[in-house]
């Protein structure tokens, strides 16, 4: 099956009345196993991420995954994970096992894979649970297992463990780890510097719309000469 990696934008520009809100001449993902974008509220994190998905259309510019325009057949290829889950009225299995069946895989095959899924989510007793009882960490536990049985290239996840429980947290980064450790490219918003330390490879720092650094996270966090760089990193507020 057709590749997405690398995932990457020339040239981006989105504007919303006077005001640019993302302006990004060129950036490439796919090298680092896990990408943290990282910035204050409305640094256009989640634009670029939606920008990079194809889901958001920009004035100019173009994003390009492997090389190429987006396609409707690579789609799959590409997860993404929301702050606040979508999941079907369903139950914990059926979630997983209708993910699958779209995806092509016979229902027997399915079956086996969605429960041996569920099981590595720590949610093997709840399968016959509907999704919307389960709580908040393990509804984006359910998400991000859906999310992983497609086998994807690259999976987005935008603030996924923003609200939720540290339980649910270590539960989805351990999820995460060894889905990268197979291959999966991660590219992670987050304000938890905690989880980027923990996860990232490389670190993206946005501001205004705009890349401000992107460096391997070593050097993010302890050599960097850019000087905005080090006042997010001094705590200190971000603003236009």
């Amino acid at each position: 099956m057709s590749k997405v990696l690398p995932v990457g934008c020339s040239g981006i520009r989105l504007q919303r009345g006077s005001r640019v809100v993302l302006d990004v001449p060129s950036l490439v993902l796919g090298n680092a196993a896990c990408t943290a974008i990282v910035g204050p509220n409305g640094a256009g994190k989640s634009l670029l991420v939606r920008t990079l998905c194809d889901l958001q259309k920009v004035d100019q510019g173009s994003v390009s995954w492997a090389g190429r325009a987006p396609d409707w057949p690579r789609r799959r290829r590409v997860g993404l994970l929301l702050q606040r889950p979508v999941l079907l009225r369903r139950t914990a299995l059926n979630n997983l096992l209708h993910a699958l069946q779209l995806a092509g895989s016979a229902r027997a095959d399915a079956f086996v894979v969605a429960q041996d899924a569920l099981q590595v989510a720590g949610l093997g007793a709840l399968v016959d649970v509907l999704a919307h009882r389960l709580s908040g960490g393990e509804q984006q536990r359910l998400a991000l297992a859906r999310a992983l049985v497609l086998k994807p290239d690259m999976l987005f996840m935008d603030e996924a463990t923003a609200n939720v429980d540290p339980a649910s947290t270590l539960a989805i980064e351990q999820q995460l780890t060894n889905a990268m450790s197979d291959g999966l490219k991660v590219v992670l918003v987050s304000h938890d510097m905690g989880q980027v330390r923990r996860l990232a490879d490389e670190v993206v720092l946005m501001n205004n719309g705009c890349v401000v650094e992107q460096s391997a996270r070593q050097h993010f966090f302890e050599q960097t000469n850019n000087p905005i760089s080090r006042r997010w990193l001094a705590g200190e507020l971000l603003v236009t």
